[in-house]
């Protein structure tokens, strides 16, 4: 029902809002549905100024896309969301969240009140993340190698790299082992370096930190041993007067002692530097002709243009302050030798086009660094994002310290258990769960009819399945760990054949598809106001 109000704009209320949600809501799902899976297909996004992607991670999809309806765009965060926490089930949040909101607005249509719907799906929720963590969760043992590397194929499988998994998710696995800091696993001390050329079978995992930058001046040495780090935030370009002071000289004399001066100032401060040992000086800013004089004749390699958080992580790592200043206390400049960094070597090496500068052996954090091959721009792109998604997928496994099985299992565990939980509700809450129970149903299904499988006949299969395992007092056999194998059509137990996904990435796409369907569910009203409309100045 469409109303005009007192305000200036349009009010949309009751059933047509709702509607409204779920058809936009629907239509986003439709388009990241035939990418989920490891039969999944890619998309090609073409923006404004013509630059191609070609992906199939449902994130970078939704990103691209340009959405303006509101309650579209809370799937969009959404799937942001899952990639921020988990990495990976981007594309699996945004289906699941989008079938939840669909068989809500038809319970709606039979008169079920919003209310009770949002009230059943929050319990079935609730229900569904107890059951996973007691009883599909599969802890990791010491003997962890293979189940992180099967982990790392899992989310690979349905990327560009499916068919190269096994190179890339040792790769991954090795350089998360590497980083290791405590119980902690920071994935921020790992940098993915792309260099088109060469097959992506030629990519390889670097021990140290690497970044596409070259020295300064051909001059300088390639080479650097026991390297003392100094990280700048500041120009080593010839002292000039901040913009806006004025100097008045009234004799001529003066301007070349000026002059001077200003090539003093940089001298003296490049002095500094090397008085205090450095041998390798980083700056986010210029370094320039009269700098890079000094710095030859010192041997020291000099870096200009370094990006910021490449700053940031070589400091940190190598136990550097980024110096913004070298003004001290008193009236002069100092540069104190404790703000320099360690490393074993620093060295520059041409990697296919482009020049790569090597930090190996930082004095305080480990680093690793995964050099990527690949035949053209937007292939090394999207196995950027895959490996990005892997390493995220490992860290949380090692993290949390449990998986389960993939290929639609734990959906179709839940399926049984919410339908016999949802009989045991007395109140008005049943019928919901009972569609929340039916709507999780949707991700094998998927797989399924993504893979040109009959997706009724393998979801009946698994469901019987499922059911003995719920019946039996011990499942010895492990039918609670079924789910599908989409290249043969069949079900098998996923847990024993390597199909593995972190619980923490299951548990978190119940939650966040849960949310947000009630989040769209809440809405019963959509005020949209009119531009203001600006008066001209000067008429009446």
């Amino acid at each position: 029902m469409r109303t005009t109000v007192g305000i200036q704009g349009e009010r949309d209320q009751g059933q047509d809002v709702r509607t409204a949600n779920c058809t936009a809501v629907m239509a986003l799902s439709n388009i990241v549905k035939s990418s989920l899976g490891p039969q999944g297909l890619d998309k090609m996004l073409v923006d404004d100024i013509g630059d191609v992607t070609i992906t199939n991670d449902g994130a970078t999809i939704l990103k691209q896309l340009e959405v303006e309806h509101p309650a579209a765009k809370v799937i969009v965060e959404l799937s942001q969301l899952q990639d921020k926490e988990v990495g990976d089930g981007t594309t699996s949040v945004v289906i699941l969240a989008a079938e939840l909101l669909r068989r809500a607005n038809d319970l709606i249509k039979m008169k079920v009140h919003p209310t009770t719907i949002i009230s059943g799906y929050k319990q079935a929720a609730r229900l569904a993340v107890k059951y996973i963590n007691e009883k599909l969760a599969h802890k990791i043992q010491d003997d962890q190698a293979e189940i992180l590397i099967n982990t790392a194929k899992t989310s690979m499988n349905s990327k560009l790299i499916g068919p190269e998994s096994e190179l890339f998710s040792k790769l991954v696995v090795q350089a998360v082992q590497q980083i290791k800091q405590g119980d902690k696993y920071p994935i921020q001390a790992i940098n993915v370096i792309k260099s088109h050329g060469q097959s992506s079978q030629q990519s390889e995992l670097v021990k140290g930190y690497v970044i596409q930058t070259q020295r300064a001046s051909q001059q300088m040495p390639t080479k650097v041993e026991k390297a003392k780090i100094a990280c700048l935030d500041i120009n080593l370009n010839k002292f000039k007067m901040q913009m806006g002071v004025q100097i008045l000289v009234d004799d001529p004399l003066n301007l070349e002692k000026i002059r001077r001066k200003e090539m003093d100032v940089l001298r003296d401060r490049i002095r500094l530097l090397i008085d205090a040992g450095a041998n390798v000086v980083l700056t986010s800013k210029g370094i320039d002709d009269l700098a890079n004089k000094y710095l030859v004749e010192a041997k020291i390699l000099g870096l200009r243009r370094v990006p910021k958080e490449h700053l940031r992580r070589i400091a940190k790592a190598s136990g550097a302050s980024v110096i913004t200043t070298f003004a001290n206390d008193e009236t002069g400049e100092s540069f104190d030798p404790a703000q320099l960094g360690e490393a074993e070597e620093v060295f520059e090496q041409a990697i296919g086009d482009n020049d790569y500068v090597f930090f190996k052996g930082f004095r305080k954090e480990n680093s690793a660094t995964i050099i990527v091959r690949g035949a053209n721009e937007m292939m090394t792109d999207e196995i950027e994002r895959s490996v990005h998604d892997s390493l995220c997928v490992v860290k949380r496994t090692l993290e949390s310290g449990s998986v389960v099985a993939g290929g639609g299992a734990v959906e179709m565990a839940l399926n049984i258990y919410l339908e016999d939980q949802s009989r045991k509700v007395e109140s008005n809450e049943q019928i919901a769960i009972a569609e929340f129970a039916e709507a999780l149903t949707i991700i094998p299904k998927t797989l399924a009819s993504n893979a040109a499988k009959d997706a009724n006949d393998l979801v009946s299969k698994l469901r019987v399945l499922h059911s003995k395992a719920q019946q039996l007092a011990v499942d010895e056999k492990g039918y609670r760990f079924s789910g599908l194998d989409l290249l043969k059509g069949e079900v098998r137990h996923n847990l024993r054949h390597g199909v593995l996904e972190p619980t923490v990435s299951k548990v978190k796409s119940i939650k966040f598809a849960t949310e947000a369907a009630i989040t769209i569910l809440r809405i019963d009203d959509m005020i949209k106001l009119d531009p203001r409309k600006e008066e001209m100045p000067g008429r009446h």
